[in-house]
This record gives structure tokens, C-alpha cells and sequence, in this order.
């Protein structure tokens, strides 16, 4: 216990009221009056610490000694809470609570605790000088006898964290800020004082349990399955632990508490492990937080903890920022997408990436975020405008996920996909960046133990491992079809690690398929109903294949059966395979990249005498991650040379700059796809110098509507240029040429002429069954041009085709666009067109671009269809155009 107390020395009795802890400094200081201030300054800190744990956890009279021997310092603080061992956390040094401990062991020559029947005593000593003592440790109290053992599967353990430091943090907020109005704890915040007695002491209970169980546990994935031992009538606490943080989070909500509200992930993940912990207490069954009803999202999303080299290597443009709204980590592809260096954005606050227009926006939308905890963009992709180095804006859909860190913070992680960039500037840098994804650094290892990815640097892992590593690179890189790829990865996972082996993909709508199966013994047949899709991934879906693909694992099975639990299709499937090729053990790994959960690869072993052990999981996880890469180079690699992508880029037109006019327009493909649809817009100029504008739509979403769609777009120009004709008539030609030409194709279009005679624009139109033009004034009166309008091309070309005309006044603004814009399902389409013409007029006096960019942040957040949109601005004889 340290050195014995003195004879004589005095000490300080103080009630457990938080004005106190500036007490027990005050005495400490006086106490050690005449040894080095610096020594005395610490020992008063830690003094502080330690009465502060006094007065939150305990709440009993705390007594405190001080002396010194030789220019040493001794401190001790004790309370009357035996029972109430201590609980140490980790030291983050982003962490608002748990701290005190910590800085004892951090500051101190020597430290530790001794629990006696009436009081607990924690002491510290500070030896300037003298050689550092031993490693002190701190001695913890046995929980109760009557124990019920709950089982808490697919805890992300960094989510744990972050949970736990924000509930210590309402915890302590409710409390000082009752006893600041001279009260009992929480009579200045309405809530009962009795229940938060009985939070903070279950909070400490379940903190101590909870630390216990992690650490017997290696995190060797990203999420921890734990057996965590409770006191047994502890059920109607945690219920009202449950309560009392709901009550202090609105508080913080609301301003009255000095903590920030929970963000949505540490608010569900409290709520679920609170409800498990009373509910299995009370003989409820256990539910993974995996599989939670309405908890985790939606299959796919990576529970491990923020790693910004994952991040950095990541091929998809991804910037991660802080709470503080400062960018903390940036990849190549983002940086180059933006025109900077990623250095360069390190520290740099988001709003540099943004245009001008959004950014006070933006800052409202995050500090609100963060003061109420409600979300508004997370888990959606928004179109939205970001702003390159030199001053163009390039359109992106924009997706925002939270993910924990190991230190306790919360990291907001944004991956950009570019939809349609506008040319760089003639003679702007190039992008010419490989499209694969850099391998990490040494300076950067991925997310997994830190002895593993060691011992692999160092090439100390056993010669086999390896090897395996090796040969699994070979395997994927030797192949430019992933499908065989993966086949031949599994081919080299069964000669030495396991008697068969599955490898499962999710495709792009979100279904698994398995793409092969691949058993040791090439003689052994595999029925063909194990291979392809499988069912839909429903709610019922509880077994290891389904808890890994929603973000657990990798998971260790050694139980019988050890594939097949759960009732759903999915797991019946599953538990096919098994009874066909046997199984006693097995490891079923989740292929996660770019912070999402792509497939799984499952291996088996069927012997019961060389089972897979807990020793074997973190060089399979470390196996597995490597095999993701290259699994994501691969479909990468696909998705650039996709035809039908390619071909997107190359039907977008450059605007023409017209006298007298402004133009602006938007593609945005659908978010659900990666195929192009047959939307397009079109504007050009006309010998006669009139210009032509023009956006329609295809019948279909893949790659023969953007064929057919390319070939209406060119035969629409030649017919238009050579025929300057009315817009009814050069429609008419076009029914008739599509029809000639393609039977089976249908369309809409509307084909429009702006002309200026004299002082005046004038519009002429024709529609082709589709949504007529949107025409706004200056002083945000907004109407629908409905003349013209004729039934869709591939319908019938002999019927008549009409024209209108229409004037438009300077500074006004016509609009052109396609269903994808306003169509959404559960809306009719009256109230859609009314939306958009409110919203439309709202923005008239917007700057044309901007103009655009509010119709799609207001209406392509949620959109699964293509959308394409032209935008005209009239401007006064004589004004640049």
C-alpha cells in the first residue's frame, strides 16, 4: 500500500459536494508547503482527481492525507465505499470522463489501492529524482456472488467505448449540475435524484463488468462476442440507467448540461446494450447487435473501428473529418479529384472543399448535428456541388457515415463519387492516377492486431502463413475475372488451411450470390442449388453468414452445427451445405474496403481433431483484408471499363456560349445502379443562329436505352441542323426515322428554339410526351409551358406534332427536365410539379448555377431514377451572357 502514515500527520475530512475538490487541493498544497512547486502543483491535481471520483462514484465523506519525506510526496484519498472497487479506462486523449485514474498512472512514482472493511484508500506517491519505482497496479474488488452470466454478441468494441464515455459524461453533467443549485444530484435538472443514485452506481457496475469481460477477450475483428458476468437482481437499475441517460441526453439537448447529446449510432447502441443486459437478467433471450431490429442499418456496413490508412488507400474519394469540422484524414483520389495534395487539406476546415453558397449551410447543418444529435444527411447520398482548387465546381453525390475511433471519437467519414465533372481548364492539370487501390504503408498499417500485422512485417509469422499470404496475392493478381480470381483463391485457402472454403459477393442491388465453393478433394461434388443468388436477406436471418455481411466478424465457430443456425431461407441454405460436405469448425470473414462490408469468405474445417482455434483468427483476418484489396482492385477495374460508363462521359455536350443567354445543366445517374439510363439534355447553335434545346428520356435503365438514346440525341441534331424547320415538325421527322429505324423503341423529348427578335427572346416549343417546361420569372412567379404537346416518339409517326411559343422576359428562368427530377413513389404527380414550381420559384434570383445545384440537393437526395436538366437564362440586350 505505499508507504505507511506517519504518526501525527494530519488529514481532511470533506463531504462528498464538488466545491470540496478545491478543497482537498488547497489542503494538499499546504500540507507539502516547502517541496518543489512543481511536485506540489501535480500531487494537488491528482489529489483533485481522486476526491472528484470521491464525490461522483462513492458519494461518501472523503478523507485525505498528505505528507512528505525528503522533498517525496505521499497523497491519500480514501471513502467508505469498500464495496465500490475502481474501474481504470484507457487513456484517450479525446476522452471527457475516466481521465483521473489515468493521470494518476501517468504522473505519479508510485500508486495503488487497499480495500479494508469500512473504507477503500487509493494513494500516490511522487519521488523527483529518485529511480522510477515498479509498475504499480491497481488492486479491483470481486463483483458480487449472485451472478447471471448475459451474452453480448457483436459488440464493435470502439462503438463501446465512445458509448460508454458519453454516458459517464451525462452522468456527471446531471449530477454537478444539481448539486451547483445547492441541491441533492439532479433537483436542478428534473431529474429524480433517487434514480440518479441508482444510475451512477449501475453505470459503475456495468463498467467494471464490462472491462472484466474485454480483457479476457483479443479483439481480433472488429466486433467482440463476450459472456459478461452481472449481479442478478440488477434487471430494475439498468431500467433505470436506461431512463436517467434518456432524460440527461434530452437535457443536453436542450443546452441545459455542459455535453454534447448523443450522436444517433451511440444512442442506439446504448439502447441496445441496456435492453440485452435487463432483458437477458430477466430471462430474455440474446439478440447480436447485428441482427438488432432497426439498430445497425442495413447489410453491408463495416462495425470496426476509423483507421485513417484505410481511409488513405481507400479508391474511392473519401475525406474524413473531426468534430471540430476540421478534415483529419483525405486519400489520393479525393485530393486529386479537388485539385490539392493531400497534405495540403490535413487541418484544413471542410468548408474549403465547398462553394461559397453552401457553406454557412453546411456549418448550420453540422453544428446542429452535433447540439441535437439528430441527423439529417447520414446514410444518404446527396447531390451536391464541390469546389475544385481552381474555382470550378464539380458535381458529386455525397455520402456520410459516422464511425468510431479506437480513442473514444466520433469521425465523420464522406465518400464523393463524381457524376459529371466539367472540363478541366485548357491546360489544367491532368488526372492520370492508376485506377487501383494503393496498398498501405508501413507508416500506415490496416485496422487488425497490432502483434499480427508486426509479425508479418517482420516475417516472423510461421513460413506457412507466409506462404498462404503470398500465393492468395498470386492467386487474385494472376486474373483479370474475379469470378476465377476467387476461385483460385479459395483453391490455395483449402491446401493448407481448410477442407473447403466459400467465397459470397454482394452485387450491386444488394443480394448474395456465391460465387463459388471449392473442397479439397476435387472428387467431392457440390450440388448446383449451393451456387448463385440466395434468397433476399430478411429480418429472420440470424446465422454467422448474415451477422458477418451486417458487420461482424471475423467469427470463430466451433459449436455443431457451426454454419446452419437461424430459420430463415439464408440460413437454411447454410445449414445445407453443411449436412453436404461436414463441418466441426469454421471462420466466416467479412470482405470489407472503403468502410463497407462486400462479401464474406467462409472456411471449414471437418476433422474434430485439428479444429480452428482463437490463435488462428487474427492471421485470417489479416488473410482475409488482403484478399478484400485485391477482390476491390478487381471490381474496380470492372466498373472503369464498363461500356456503359464510358459511354456516359461521352455523350455529355459542352454548353454552347450564346449571345444574350445563360445556360447551365445536371446529369446525376441513379444511386441504385451502376448502368446509364436514357435520360439526356442537348443545347446547340443552328446555322441560323438560333439555339436548339433539347432533354428527353429513353424507355429503359441499361445499356440499350443509352445506345438508343445516343442514336435519337444524334439523329435529333442532323434533323435539326439540316431541317430548321418548327420544333413540332423536326419531332415529327425524328417519330419518323426512330420508327423506321427502331421499331421497339419509345421516348420522350421536348425539342425547343430560342430566337431574338429585336429587343425580344422568344421560346418555341414542342413535347413529345414529356414533362413540359418550367418557366420562372425574376420576381418568383413560376408556371408550366403546356403548349405543344404531342404524344412520345415510337408511338406514331403520322400523327400531327404542334408547336408554341412563348416570350421570355429578361431574368427569367426556364427549366427543362426529366421525371427522374420530381418523381418519387407514395407522390402524385400534380403535388411533385407543384413542389418543384415552389422551389423553383424560391431560387429565381439565384445565380443560374446555383440555381441548379438547389433544384438538385432539394430534389436528388433520394431519387432511384437518372436525372437530366437544362436551364436557360435570358439576359438584356447588351448584358454578358
Amino acid at each position: 500500500m505505499g508507504s505507511p502514515i506517519p504518526p501525527g500527520v494530519p488529514s481532511r475530512r470533506l463531504a462528498p459536494r464538488p466545491v470540496n475538490v478545491a478543497a482537498a487541493r488547497s489542503f494538499v498544497r499546504a500540507a507539502l508547503d516547502g517541496v518543489d512547486p512543481d511536485v506540489v502543483e501535480t500531487a494537488a491535481l491528482l489529489a483533485g482527481e481522486l476526491v472528484t471520483n470521491v464525490v461522483l462514484h462513492a458519494r461518501t465523506e472523503a478523507e485525505v492525507w498528505a505528507w512528505q519525506v525528503d522533498g517525496q510526496a505521499h497523497v491519500r484519498v480514501a471513502d467508505r465505499r469498500p464495496d465500490r472497487g475502481l474501474v481504470p479506462h484507457e487513456h484517450h486523449p479525446y476522452a471527457t470522463t475516466g481521465r483521473g485514474l489515468a493521470l494518476v498512472e501517468e504522473l505519479s512514482s508510485g500508486h495503488g489501492v487497499h480495500s479494508g472493511a469500512e473504507r477503500k484508500t487509493v494513494w500516490f506517491e511522487l519521488w523527483p529524482g529518485a529511480p522510477v519505482p515498479p509498475l504499480s497496479s491497481w488492486e479491483t474488488v470481486a463483483p458480487p456472488a449472485a451472478r447471471v452470466t448475459v451474452t453480448l454478441n457483436d459488440v464493435p468494441y470502439a462503438l463501446y467505448g465512445a458509448a460508454r464515455q458519453h454516458g459517464e459524461a451525462l452522468l456527471r453533467e446531471a449530477h454537478l449540475a444539481g448539486a451547483a443549485t445547492d441541491g441533492a444530484p439532479g433537483t436542478g435538472t428534473g431529474v429524480s435524484p433517487r434514480d440518479l443514485v441508482v444510475a451512477q452506481d449501475t453505470s459503475h457496475t456495468i463498467g467494471a463488468c464490462m472491462t472484466a469481460a474485454v480483457e479476457q477477450e483479443t479483439p481480433d475483428s472488429s466486433t467482440l462476442s463476450l459472456r459478461v458476468a452481472f449481479p442478478a437482481d440488477s434487471a430494475g437499475a439498468v431500467a433505470t440507467l436506461r431512463r436517467v441517460l434518456d432524460e440527461a441526453d434530452a437535457l443536453a439537448q436542450q443546452g441545459s448540461l455542459l455535453t454534447l447529446p448523443a450522436l444517433p449510432q451511440i444512442r442506439a447502441f446504448r439502447h441496445w446494450l441496456l435492453d440485452q443486459i435487463a432483458g437477458q437478467l430477466s430471462g430474455g433471450p440474446a439478440t447480436a447487435w447485428t441482427l438488432a431490429s432497426g439498430v445497425t442499418g442495413s447489410v453491408g456496413r463495416d462495425l470496426g473501428p476509423w483507421d485513417a490508412s484505410e481511409a488513405e488507400a481507400a479508391q474511392v474519394p473519401t475525406v474524413a473529418a473531426d468534430d471540430r469540422n476540421r478534415i483529419i484524414a483525405v486519400n489520393e483520389a479525393a485530393a486529386g479529384l479537388l485539385g490539392w495534395q493531400p497534405h495540403e487539406l490535413v487541418g484544413q476546415r471542410l468548408t474549403v472543399l465547398m462553394p461559397e453558397h453552401l457553406r454557412h449551410r453546411h456549418v448550420t447543418a453540422f453544428t446542429s448535428l452535433l447540439l441535437t444529435g439528430e441527423p439529417r444527411i447520414l446514410g444518404r447520398s446527396v447531390p451536391v456541388p464541390a469546389l475544385h482548387r481552381d474555382g470550378r465546381q464539380i458535381p458529386v453525390r455525397l455520402a456520410v457515415q459516422t464511425q468510431e475511433a479506437v480513442d473514444g471519437r466520433t469521425v465523420f467519414v464522406a465518400q464523393l463519387s463524381a457524376t459529371t465533372a466539367p472540363p478541366a481548364p485548357p491546360g489544367g492539370p491532368s488526372d492520370d492516377r492508376p485506377a487501383t487501390r494503393p496498398a498501405p504503408s508501413a507508416g500506415h498499417p490496416p485496422a487488425t492486431p497490432h502483434r499480427t500485422r508486426a509479425a508479418l512485417r517482420a516475417g516472423t509469422a510461421a513460413p506457412e502463413w507466409l506462404e498462404l499470404f503470398a500465393d492468395t496475392g498470386q492467386a487474385l493478381a494472376g486474373t483479370l475475372d474475379l469470378d476465377e480470381g476467387l476461385r483460385r483463391t479459395c483453391h490455395v485457402l483449402t491446401r493448407s488451411l481448410a477442407d473447403w472454403c466459400t467465397a459470397d459477393l454482394l452485387d450491386e442491388q444488394g443480394r448474395l450470390v456465391r460465387v463459388c465453393i471449392v473442397h479439397r478433394d476435387d472428387r467431392v461434388a457440390v450440388a448446383g442449388e449451393h451456387f448463385g443468388r440466395f434468397p433476399p436477406l430478411t429480418t429472420d436471418a440470424r446465422g454467422p453468414l448474415p451477422r458477418v455481411l451486417r458487420g461482424a466478424g471475423p467469427l470463430l465457430l466451433t459449436d455443431s452445427p457451426p454454419l446452419g443456425r437461424g430459420h430463415s431461407r439464408v440460413d437454411a441454405r447454410q445449414r445445407a451445405l453443411v449436412d453436404q460436405l461436414g463441418g466441426s469448425s469454421a471462420v466466416v470473414a467479412p470482405l470489407r474496403a472503403q468502410g463497407r462490408i462486400f462479401g464474406a469468405l467462409t472456411l471449414v474445417r471437418v476433422r474434430d481433431e485439428h479444429p480452428f482455434t482463437r490463435r488462428d483468427v487474427p492471421l485470417i483476418a489479416e488473410l482475409v483484408r488482403g484478399i478484400a484489396l485485391g477482390v476491390d482492385n478487381a471490381r474496380l477495374h470492372q466498373s472503369v471499363h464498363s461500356s456503359a460508363e464510358q459511354l456516359q462521359r461521352a455523350l455529355l455536350p459542352t454548353l454552347p456560349r450564346c449571345d444574350r443567354l445563360e445556360l447551365a445543366a445536371r446529369y446525376l445517374p441513379s444511386r441504385t445502379t451502376a448502368e446509364v439510363g436514357g435520360d439526356w439534355y442537348d443545347a446547340f447553335l443552328l446555322p441560323g443562329g438560333e439555339t436548339a434545346l433539347v432533354v428527353g428520356d429513353v424507355a429503359g435503365h441499361d445499356l440499350k436505352a443509352a445506345v438508343a438514346m445516343s442514336a435519337l440525341r444524334n439523329m435529333l441534331r442532323g434533323i435539326a441542323v439540316d431541317r430548321q424547320e418548327p420544333p413540332g415538325d423536326v419531332l415529327r421527322r425524328l417519330d419518323l426515322a426512330s420508327h423506321t429505324l427502331d421499331q421497339r423503341s419509345t421516348a420522350t423529348c421536348v425539342y425547343a428554339l430560342v430566337r431574338h427578335d429585336g429587343g425580344a427572346t422568344l421560346l418555341h416549343h414542342s413535347s413529345a410526351g414529356h414533362l413540359p417546361p418550367l418557366l420562372t420569372t425574376p420576381a418568383g412567379q413560376a408556371r408550366y409551358l403546356d403548349g405543344g404537346r404531342g404524344v412520345l416518339i415510337g408511338m406514331d409517326p403520322d400523327l400531327p406534332r404542334p408547336s408554341a411559343c412563348e416570350p421570355l422576359p429578361p431574368g427569367s428562368t426556364l427549366l427543362l427536365f426529366t421525371d427522374g427530377l420530381i418523381e418519387r413513389r407514395g407522390e402524385s404527380l400534380t403535388d411533385a410539379m407543384a413542389r418543384l414550381g415552389r422551389h423553383a420559384a424560391a431560387h429565381a434570383g439565384d445565380p443560374l448555377e446555383v440555381f441548379c445545384d438547389e433544384l438538385v440537393i432539394a430534389f436528388g437526395a433520394d431519387t432511384t431514377d437518372d436525372i437530366a436538366l437544362l436551364a436557360l437564362r435570358p439576359t438584356a440586350p447588351g448584358a454578358p451572357a
